[in-house]
C-alpha cells in the first residue's frame, strides 16, 4: 500500500481551481536554446542525444526534450513522469535560470518583490503539513528527512531541501504549546528572484510539500504495519 502510494502522482491544480498544464512553447524554445548556456546557468548536466539530466531534490530527473517528457528513476530505470506541475517547473527553471548564484541571504516569500503574490489562494502550501504534523514534531523531522531533507538545527525541527541545483528551501517547524499554535515557515535564498517567477515558486513549494506529505514518517507506518 505505501508503495503504491508512493507513485502516483498527486493531481495538482492552480490556485483558480484549473488543472495544471504545460504550453508547448516551453518544450519548443527549450529545443531552440544551446544546451550548454542551459546547463551552465541551470547547473544541470547535458545528456544527449535526448536532453538534461536535472537534479530535484537529490535525484535526477531526465527532461527528455526530444519526447519532451519527464523521466525519473524507479528500480533502476528511467520511468515517465505524469506530473504536468513537475514539468512545468523543471521547464520553467530551465528556461529562466540565470548565472547569478546563491547570496546567502534567506527571506520568507512576503520579503521577496513579488511578495504580495503569495497571499489568498496563492498562499504556500503548509497547512497540509501542519495538519499532521501540527502535534507531531517527530513525526515531521522523519518525513523530512526521508524527503530529503538536511537537518539545519533550527527553530523546534528546521530543513533544508535542495530542490533545484540553485533553488534551495528550508522548511522551519515551530510545535504548538498552551499559548500559541504550531507554525511552519518556507525560507528562500533571494537569489531564486533571477530564477523564478512568483506562480513558479508557488509551484515549487508545493511539489517539496507534496514529497513530504507522501512519505509516512516511521511512527505511522508502525501504525500501518
Amino acid at each position: 500500500m505505501q508503495e503504491r502510494r508512493r507513485n502516483e502522482e498527486p493531481l495538482h491544480k492552480t490556485p483558480s481551481g484549473d488543472i495544471v498544464t504545460v504550453p508547448v512553447q516551453y518544450w519548443e524554445e527549450l529545443k531552440k536554446r544551446a544546451p550548454e548556456k542551459v546547463c551552465m546557468n541551470s547547473l544541470a548536466k547535458n545528456h544527449p542525444p535526448t536532453g538534461m539530466l536535472l537534479p530535484f531534490l537529490k535525484q535526477y530527473l531526465l527532461v527528455d526534450i526530444e519526447n519532451r517528457c519527464l523521466h525519473h528513476q524507479s528500480h533502476g530505470q528511467w520511468t515517465r513522469s505524469e506530473n504536468p506541475l513537475l514539468e512545468l517547473v523543471c521547464l520553467s527553471y530551465l528556461l529562466n535560470a540565470g548565472p547569478q548564484s546563491l547570496n546567502q541571504q534567506m527571506v520568507s516569500a512576503k520579503e521577496l518583490k513579488t511578495g504580495h503574490f503569495f497571499t489568498g489562494p496563492h498562499e504556500l502550501k503548509t497547512q497540509p503539513l501542519l495538519n499532521r504534523y501540527g502535534n507531531d514534531l517527530e513525526g515531521f523531522k522523519k518525513a523530512a528527512e526521508r524527503a530529503g531533507g538536511e537537518d539545519l538545527g533550527l527553530a523546534d525541527a528546521a530543513y533544508k531541501f535542495e530542490a533545484l541545483p540553485k533553488i534551495p528551501l528550508h522548511y522551519l517547524f515551530w510545535k504548538g504549546d498552551e499559548e500559541f499554535n504550531p507554525r511552519l515557515s518556507v525560507l528562500f535564498d533571494r537569489s531564486i528572484e533571477y530564477h523564478l517567477a512568483a506562480d513558479i515558486i508557488w509551484g515549487l513549494v508545493t511539489l517539496v510539500s507534496d514529497a513530504i506529505l507522501s512519505l509516512p514518517s516511521s511512527s505511522s507506518a508502525e501504525k500501518a504495519c
